[in-house]
């Protein structure tokens, strides 16, 4: 019996494939690469993103040529640098949006989730799996006050949707308090605590019941609360961030988060610190929420959670909250959530932070980095509105969006990686690696200056 034309074009089809990711397979094999192989990949990479994964980031991306056929294409990265297909090295002070706390590529991180993965890469979900026991034991530890329980996510979206989710189950309330400029992520649940309407609008209406009041702002906080009460749409939450990052940097005020965290206390809301971009040292505490001394019924994380190796998120509560999901643990489950290749990898984390005293590192590097930015910007008052931040969590904002970008562009150029903001795209952050040097940091800053005095206003 013959093939059909349908049948023997499929065939032929599945050959072309497996010739295709027999090549892609070898390239990943190679610590290095031909130019031959880099023009290919190159090319292959720039026409992948126009035909199959989105042409938009091909507008979007600084790094693409106005051509579209050259683009600088990452290939490699190590301690506090990434390179790309040429060569080219970058000082990376955007740092994944904040996953590369301990550096890229850490070795104790790497040895970890290696020697894991030769034993066993996932977990049957049936049987008990020891790590996601031993990395929440590890969290009660070293979290914030009473917080003990953990479940594990595999980003900080999936973070703040469990964290909603596990507020519900706690009251019959359904009414959360979010705040302006906010960034909670884009998943519909945390989407609707997220604040820019561009993000929001094509997928209204959201989860119904969230209220946004002015960041920093205690007394519309207060307001809220208590008109909430008085038309029986009782605060199940307060969600925030502890300093806001895609919001541009913003800190809050001083004596801000205690006073939230009062305001919770006495309308019986549970407060949800979101720290997924605050939380393993970034801020020079483990937890931003240290900083400002309050302990959240439950913390959102993510990002450097897993070492800049391996997704892996969590939320962390207090027993009070987290035991409405005793009775029935399969209220809220996920897949890949707790892997064993994720938990080694925050295992390790956590223990390079404390190993290595990144979190105090990153408190004394970032008041240098801040002090000399600071002092690279005097004269271009024209450019520069604010400099500001905590820890190795930095923004720079400027007066116009434009500046932002260009001056975003013209260090790119200059072999240093930075990007802006999500929420408030006149400012570009700064969040190296908390193993940053003096003398990368010092090399920033002269770059920095440098570009800003070709930048115009």
């Amino acid at each position: 019996m013959g093939i059909d034309l349908q049948t023997e074009k499929q065939l032929k089809n599945n050959e072309n494939v497996q010739d295709y990711l027999n090549k892609v397979l070898g390239l990943i094999e190679k610590e290095t690469v031909t130019a031959e192989e880099a023009e290919w990949i190159t090319k292959e990479t720039v026409n992948g993103f126009r035909e199959n994964v989105n042409p938009g980031f091909l507008e979007y991306r600084k790094t693409v040529t106005s051509g579209g056929q050259f683009a600088a294409v990452e290939w490699s990265d190590s301690g506090s640098c990434i390179k790309d297909l040429q060569g080219k090295e970058y000082i990376d002070c955007l740092g994944g949006f904040g996953i590369y706390n301990v550096g890229h590529r850490h070795p104790k991180v790497v040895k970890a989730v290696q020697d894991q993965l030769n034993r066993q890469a996932l977990h049957t979900q049936d049987l008990l799996d020891p790590l996601r026991a031993m990395l929440a034991k590890v969290l009660a530890e070293i979290t914030p006050g009473d917080l003990k329980y953990a479940f594990f996510t595999n980003s900080g979206t999936e973070s703040v949707e469990a964290a909603l989710k596990l507020a519900k189950m706690y009251s019959d309330r359904t009414t959360f308090i979010s705040t302006t400029k906010a960034f909670h992520g884009k998943s519909l649940g945390s989407l609707s605590g997220t604040a820019k309407g561009m993000f929001r609008k094509p997928f209204l209406p959201l989860i119904p019941g969230f209220r946004h009041v002015a960041y920093g702002d205690i007394d519309m906080m207060r307001k809220t609360f208590e008109a909430c009460a008085l038309v029986g749409e009782d605060v199940a939450g307060v969600i925030l961030e502890p300093i806001q990052g895609e919001g541009g940097i913003i800190i809050p005020p001083a004596g801000y988060l205690k006073e939230v965290r009062a305001l919770c206390d006495e309308y019986g809301a549970l407060l949800i610190l979101d720290e997924v971009q605050t939380g393993m040292g970034r801020t020079g505490k483990m937890f931003a929420a240290e900083l400002f001394d309050v302990v959240p019924d439950i913390i959102c994380l993510a990002k450097a959670f897993g070492g800049g190796v391996m997704p892996i998120g969590a939320v962390v509560a207090n027993e009070k909250v987290f035991s409405s999901w005793f009775e029935n643990p399969f209220m809220h489950t996920t897949t890949f959530g707790g892997n064993p290749l994720g938990c080694a990898a925050a295992l390790a984390t956590i223990s390079v932070l404390l190993e290595e005293k990144l979190p105090e590192r990153s408190a004394e590097v970032g008041e240098y980095f801040l002090n000399e930015l600071r002092k690279a910007s005097v004269g271009f008052e024209d450019k520069v509105l604010e400099i500001r931040g905590q820890g190795l969590m930095i923004g720079i904002e400027f007066h116009k969006d434009e500046i932002g970008y260009e001056v975003s562009k013209g260090m790119f150029d200059n072999g240093v990686l930075v990007a802006g903001t999500l929420i408030n795209s006149k400012t570009i952050r700064i969040e190296p690696s908390l193993k940053i040097s003096y003398e990368e940091v010092d090399q920033v800053v002269s770059i920095f200056k440098q570009v800003l005095a070709q930048v115009e206003a």
